[in-house]
């Protein structure tokens, strides 16, 4: 396969290659391919405190260094209940620059149903590393009539350079040192955006027609307007010079795959788990914990993707995990691909997708069918951590490979409730 699948045609091989790879997913028996029922546990807010705004001075990171992974959690002690509260008690940073911290209480721990105990893991025989593992498997989605319909629409872009998934129509699910080292929120997070894919220009055909020049009245929302034209500048060839040229490179636009763009949205507010900070007993299970949630200021009419809870990728029949993102090396193109998992603990999953940076923070999905029903469902899984170089043995010694933190029933009842502001709504996953 060609590094760089750019053309239509080849935009149309990779979609094809989806499907195939789900009619392969549909064959087996009903129960293995079902989404499995959970009881959730109830994780609720005990107290919220105001704290100073946060500096804004980290610098957003390539792939993190030092990881303690999989291997090394294997040496850990299982977290105590006040553990994990401490773990799920959350920052929230708003708009205006201002912090709070909450702290939660979870109730209904043991009504969960069996998830892999302690720290223990599942792995293969090999394990592969890297960022792209030999031969290039990513495909582009390049033109828009495919990467702006479902499941490829769920995934947007972060504006300190990640990618994210939607959750509902003003939720997005990225990866926590997306916007936070571990010690302050990035440089970039004070004015986040996030960039949703549209199918058309609303400048018109040519860049004319109406409020096509520019000029005349602007509409309320006029700064958003401004934000989406500028990326769209930024992301492809500004439109400038006299007719002819306009002219030449308005013939060469239609014979050319129409790349997507982007429509730019200010977030409201951050959430990120207290269990991503450094410091006290979250250091060693810090990566379990790089995710978090941006509530968006304007709900998108965009399909959104569901979270999901999956005791096992390993075990499936298949075993592959798909995700979409917006790799660097691939600038203006969505990259979708799909893998095999070579190793998960309950909380990561290491596995052969490859992937380069840009693509943190993407939405890792499976698709099962919906318990007693004859349809069949994508829902998110995980979150797409990135190229990691973990500690595997505890001493130091570091290997690198490709991570993705798993939603667990716990998590699944923290992020919902961040969605829905109301745990009683996310007793069943």
């Amino acid at each position: 396969m060609g590094p760089v699948p750019l053309c239509l045609l080849l935009s149309v091989t990779s979609l094809v290659v989806v499907v195939a790879v789900e009619a392969q997913e549909a064959t087996g028996g009903d129960d293995e391919y079902t989404w499995p029922q959970w009881k959730v546990p109830l994780v609720r807010n005990r107290r919220t405190v105001a704290l100073s705004s946060p500096g804004f001075m980290a610098k957003p990171q390539g792939e993190l260094n030092g990881t303690c992974g999989i291997e090394c959690q294997r040496r850990l002690p299982n977290p105590s209940l006040a553990d994990l509260e401490e773990f799920l008690s959350y920052e929230t940073v708003y708009e205006n620059g201002t912090r709070t911290l909450t702290s939660v209480s979870v109730q209904g721990l043991n009504e969960v149903n069996a998830w892999p105990a302690g720290n223990s893991s599942t792995s293969s025989k090999s394990r592969r590393r890297r960022e792209v593992y030999g031969t290039d498997t990513r495909f582009s989605i390049a033109d828009k009539q495919f990467s702006t319909k479902y499941p490829f629409s769920t995934s947007v872009k972060i504006s300190t350079g990640c990618s994210g998934v939607l959750l509902s129509p003003k939720h997005v699910l990225t990866a926590a040192h997306c916007i936070h080292d571990g010690q302050d929120y990035v440089s970039g997070a004070q004015k986040l955006r996030v960039g949703i894919l549209k199918e058309k220009s609303r400048r018109g055909k040519g860049g004319k027609g109406k409020r096509g020049r520019g000029k005349g009245k602007r509409r309320k929302g006029g700064e958003d307007k401004e934000e989406e034209e500028k990326e769209e500048k930024d992301g492809g060839k500004e439109r400038k010079g006299g007719k002819g040229k306009d002219r030449k490179s308005r013939s060469r636009r239609s014979a050319e795959v129409e790349k997507p763009s982007f429509r730019w949205t200010r977030v409201k507010q951050t959430q990120v788990p207290k269990g991503w900070f450094k410091g006290g007993a979250s250091d060693g299970v810090a990566a379990d914990y790089d995710y978090a949630v941006l509530e968006l200021k304007k709900a998108q009419k965009v399909k959104h993707m569901d979270l999901g809870v999956i005791p096992s990728v390993k075990k499936l029949p298949a075993g592959r995990i798909h995700f979409s993102g917006f790799d660097d090396d691939r600038p203006g193109n969505l990259v979708y691909r799909f893998c095999s998992v070579s190793e998960e603990s309950k909380d990561l999953l290491y596995q052969y997708c490859d992937a380069k940076p840009g693509s943190s923070g993407s939405g890792v999905y499976i698709r099962l069918k919906e318990p007693g029903k004859k349809k069949w469902k994508r829902k998110i899984i995980g979150v797409f951590s990135g190229h990691q170089w973990v500690d595997v043995n505890g001493n130091g010694a570091q290997q690198d490979y490709n991570v993705a933190v798993r939603i667990t029933p716990l998590k699944y009842a923290q992020i919902c409730y961040w969605v829905h502001g109301d745990s009683s709504e996310c007793r069943d996953a």
